[in-house]
């Protein structure tokens, strides 16, 4: 007897028609059919079932703040950090949480249960921090929240920096950060990013930084960032975040920088919507988009998970908490087209961010966690290009979210009454699964 058999279920892995048996939480078993009987049963009809979604980037202290205290009028990266510098003075933690718990609402509603917020720490109150444990708190049993204490500021730029991540880290956040670029200088750029390391290593903390998110291909703070990971051992244990001054550089130096990102095993995290709507600004025509060299450090085996990064806040207007909104983005402007190429996208959003967040119990085996989403999608690639319709999210074996199909009904004489978009999969696709 099981708890939950979800039947006729096709995996991101290509396996279709399979059957997933859930007891007391975790998946039981998984296989082809599964002959016995449940308290709830939930027929995919060969709808895609993947595990949860999973941001490995995101700014929740500011979400859902637009408007707060203006627009940002120009658009860009400089006036949203002059924005959010008015704000911050004014934040208290019960608005702080009112707005991270309503985006966390629509995150599980997204198939979203594993998020990594960077914390602003510039703050001596630590208004932000105070209010994101406290969400992290309230949604444990349906979101995994990892918080990264970030200097926003700079770590040596801001006064009081350096004293207030330490206590943020004190009071129980979980991950070092750092923006290298933002320092006054290369060096002081440099300096803070061998603080951090050691912070790191002494605490047994993972490190995420905010690492060139610039057009200026003279930021190499990467280079810094691993060769800092191999010195004190953090290998597996730091992520470069943004990467995008990696777009402007010239070729033979990414030909040595990528070699040694893939030896200190640093993860990248690229924000495809944030970085191709901030980068280039200064640019006329050829214009850069921003994005860090995907391909190339998937190809070099560097793990690669895409963040959302913003949502509603002073630095993107737009957003969704959809982290396939996220891949359809990144696909278009890596031109990764191919079906292979949507497969590692997707996993981007998925397996990838799991391994970068550290996540246990992650996955579609037996023994992993039962957490799921049914995507109202064929395969990855169609999930993507459908930006699929959520049709069931469920977390240790409970549906916690669910959404009708979405069709439309046709008026049209002589054709058909309904028309779902997720039957258009198209047939030479279908076939190489």
């Amino acid at each position: 007897m099981f708890d939950l058999i979800i039947r006729n279920a096709n995996l991101p892995d290509g396996r279709m028609g399979i059957d997933i048996g859930v007891r007391a939480g975790a998946i039981a078993e998984i296989a082809p059919t599964i002959a016995a009987e449940a308290g709830e049963e939930i027929d995919a009809s060969g709808c895609l079932v993947s595990p949860p979604f999973v941001d490995p980037h995101f700014h929740m202290d500011a979400t859902l703040s637009l408007g707060l205290p203006r627009m940002n009028v120009s658009g860009t990266l400089l006036e949203g950090i002059a924005l959010w510098g008015e704000l911050r003075p004014t934040l208290t933690t019960e608005a702080v949480v009112e707005r991270a718990l309503r985006y966390c609402d629509l995150a599980v509603s997204q198939g979203l249960l594993a998020i990594r917020s960077h914390v602003d720490v510039s703050d001596p109150e630590l208004v932000t921090v105070k209010g994101l444990l406290e969400v992290k708190e309230k949604v444990a049993s349906y979101i995994d929240l990892q918080l990264v204490a970030f200097p926003q500021d700079g770590y040596y730029r801001a006064p009081g920096a350096a004293e207030a991540l330490e206590r943020a880290l004190d009071m129980g956040v979980d991950v070092v950060g750092g923006i290298p670029h933002f320092e006054r200088t290369m060096d002081d750029g440099a300096r803070s990013t061998a603080a951090l390391c050691r912070i790191a290593a002494e605490r047994g903390l993972p490190v995420d930084f905010h690492c060139d998110e610039t057009d200026d291909p003279n930021s190499r703070h990467i280079e810094t960032l691993a060769a800092e990971t191999i010195r004190h051992g953090l290998q597996g244990r730091v992520a470069g975040s943004h990467l995008t001054s990696m777009h402007s550089m010239d070729n033979y130096y990414v030909s040595k920088l990528i070699p040694l990102m893939a030896e200190a095993q640093i993860s990248a995290i690229p924000n495809p919507l944030i970085n191709i709507m901030l980068q280039g600004r200064h640019d006329t025509y050829p214009k850069r988009r921003g994005m860090t060299r995907v391909p190339e450090l998937m190809a070099a085996g560097i793990t690669v998970g895409f963040g959302h990064d913003c949502v509603m806040d002073p630095w993107y207007s737009m957003g969704s908490g959809d982290m396939l909104e996220v891949a359809h983005m990144a696909l278009h402007v890596t031109q990764m087209g191919s079906i292979e190429n949507k497969r590692a996208l997707f996993d981007a959003v998925t397996v990838n961010s799991a391994k970068i967040l550290g996540l246990e119990g992650y996955g579609l085996e037996k023994g992993c966690n039962a957490d799921f989403v049914i995507l109202q999608a064929r395969d990855p690639q169609e999930a993507i290009r459908l930006k699929a319709n959520r049709l069931f999210v469920i977390k240790r074996g409970k549906v916690i979210a669910d959404t009708a199909p979405r069709v439309a009904r046709l008026h049209l004489e002589g054709r058909p009454e309904i028309v779902d978009g997720a039957s258009y999969a198209p047939i030479a696709q279908i076939d190489n699964q």
